[in-house]
């Protein structure tokens, strides 16, 4: 009994001690749990105020040069606690320099705690993002689309709307998201997280200039940086060319010249050539072909894959990590033993989120861009980023085109399952296939059922004096107020489409629906207005 007593003690001791080493470790800290207090600026059930106190010669620097997207310092004052020495610049691609080449100062920004105050955060977060919710007259398609991702148990970044303001003074409201991270990644993965990569197309691989200059979709639609051997006239945009374009004399095109002439090779003779390194999608869709976006393997080469690895989003990335992503690649063409390689079942809920939301602006498109690829012990996974142009506003047909978008080919018209892989390989795996129709069941039936309707009204009650009062909105408020009602039928008559696809009455993919005498009926949705990605509406009020 006496060496019980003794050895109990001793056990009771270490215990003791274990506890005492738990206590103050660093993750009792708060550095593991610091992801939960930065949540409460992200509450979705309410408006954030976000005030931002900048200099006057700041922020016209900020004005005058956007597309320089160069860090200048603030005080910002989120709800009722003031950082000071934040800095914010201005973000994106296609929407920055549309807005540069706009008489608009509605830009996205990105705001930074530590970038010049060395540890500092927001509460635990270093970095968030405010979205100026450009070609979305509804000002839900983003909110919304992030809301379904969580709904799915996708690892999404958190979110709420932002009351902007400038010195004081009502700017516009933003969506407020936080920014795929560090932060990020110990909130959802745990301390011992992997590796995040956000893969690119449009910016040539990891930001490479071409000549001297970067040539992008964002350098066209501006009339941007053309350099000697691509010129365009002033004020020459996307929208021209999809009209067939001004054809002044230093830029001729032939009539109802269009992106398809471009994808087939153009007419480009002439007077129309393209500097070293920009790509058009071709008959494939495949914008900027190679360099790993896609997901197609190619070889075991790393080079091969740069613009996944150029992309990456955390430092000191080692050869093994990206040897591990082109395991998990290699393993999708060959479509063997693909749980080990991939977390199929979280693959699958995003996928089935972003079919039911025709998002096109992403993956499944030509353009191959706007997620995040995750890997952590050799297997990848698919996170969600930009959906702004979600429901269907991405290079949108008609109505009913977008209301019936195949379930089975989920993927832009112009590419084939197999050039994209991370979908493709799953579904042809009768299993995985199934289990992908039950989660599309699920958001017909939960997420755009009965209730769908009464979520946006939900948003509207919200957000909508904040709205009527934008000072710097790209819509107006009527033209809001349509896009509620439109997304509201959308959600209506997306569930039906998604219904009958399920019971076989309507065909599932593009090949067999051509022709069809079966498919939704949707001349009650007005798709253009949801906003289309050839506008962002530059206002109207």
């Amino acid at each position: 009994m006496k060496h019980i007593n003794t050895i109990t003690l001793i056990l009771v001791a270490a215990a003791v001690v274990f506890t005492l080493i738990f206590m103050f470790s660093p993750a009792s800290l708060g550095i593991y749990e610091r992801g939960t207090e930065y949540a409460k600026y992200f509450d979705s059930d309410a408006v954030t105020v976000v005030n931002i106190t900048i200099s006057e010669s700041n922020w016209a620097d900020i004005l005058e040069n956007p597309t320089a997207e160069e860090f200048h310092v603030a005080d910002v004052e989120i709800n009722s606690d003031v950082y000071s020495g934040v800095g914010i610049r201005t973000k994106g691609m296609t929407s920055l320099s549309s807005v540069a080449s706009s008489d608009s100062d509605r830009y996205s920004f990105k705001v930074k705690a530590d970038e010049y105050v060395s540890g500092q955060s927001f509460a635990g977060l270093d970095e968030f993002v405010l979205n100026n919710n450009y070609q979305d007259p509804t000002y839900m398609k983003e909110f919304l689309s992030y809301e379904l991702m969580e709904e799915m148990d996708v690892p999404t970044p958190l979110h709420a709307y932002a009351a902007v303001y400038i010195n004081g003074e009502y700017f516009g409201l933003y969506l407020m998201v936080e920014a795929v991270e560090e932060d990020f990644a110990m909130r959802n993965f745990g301390s011992d997280y992997g590796e995040l990569y956000k893969p690119e197309t449009m910016d040539m691989g990891g930001n490479q200039p071409q000549n001297g200059v970067r040539p992008s979709m964002p350098d066209m639609q501006q009339g941007g940086r053309t350099g000697e051997e691509f010129t365009m006239p002033d004020g020459f945009s996307m929208t021209d060319m999809q009209q067939g374009g001004r054809t002044e004399e230093e830029f001729t095109m032939p009539d109802r010249f269009s992106m398809t002439d471009m994808q087939q090779g153009g007419r480009t003779e002439g007077e129309f050539t393209m500097p070293d390194g920009f790509s058009i999608p071709d008959k494939g869709g495949r914008f900027g072909s190679g360099g790993g976006a896609d997901l197609v393997y190619t070889d075991d080469e790393i080079s091969s894959y740069s613009q996944i690895f150029d992309n990456a989003v955390f430092d000191g990335v080692k050869n093994a990590d990206k040897t591990r992503v082109i395991e998990s690649l290699k393993a999708l063409a060959e479509g063997d033993n693909l749980e080990k390689y991939v977390d199929v079942d979280e693959v699958l809920r995003y996928f089935a989120a972003n079919t039911a939301l025709v998002n096109l602006d992403s993956y499944v498109s030509s353009l191959k861009h706007n997620y995040y690829l995750y890997e952590e012990d050799g297997r990848i996974s698919i996170l969600p980023w930009d959906f702004n142009l979600a429901f269907g506003t991405f290079q949108s047909g008609d109505a009913e085109s977008v209301v019936n978008f195949p379930i089975d080919t989920p993927v832009s018209e112009e590419i084939s399952l197999d050039e994209r892989p991370l979908i493709g390989s799953l579904l042809e795996v009768d299993a995985y296939k199934e289990q992908y129709h039950e989660y599309l069941g699920y958001i017909a039936e939960e997420f755009f059922g009965t209730s769908f309707a009464d979520r946006i009204d939900s948003i509207d009650s919200l957000i909508r004096d904040y709205v009527r009062t934008d000072p710097t909105a790209f819509y107006s408020y009527d033209e809001y107020k349509d896009g509620l009602s439109a997304i509201k039928t959308y959600g209506e008559l997306r569930a039906e489409s998604i219904t009958g696809q399920l019971k076989g009455v309507i065909p599932s993919t593009h090949e067999e629906q051509k022709n069809s005498k079966t498919l939704v009926n949707a001349d009650a949705l007005d798709i253009q207005s949801l906003g289309t990605m050839f506008g962002g509406g530059f206002g109207g009020r």
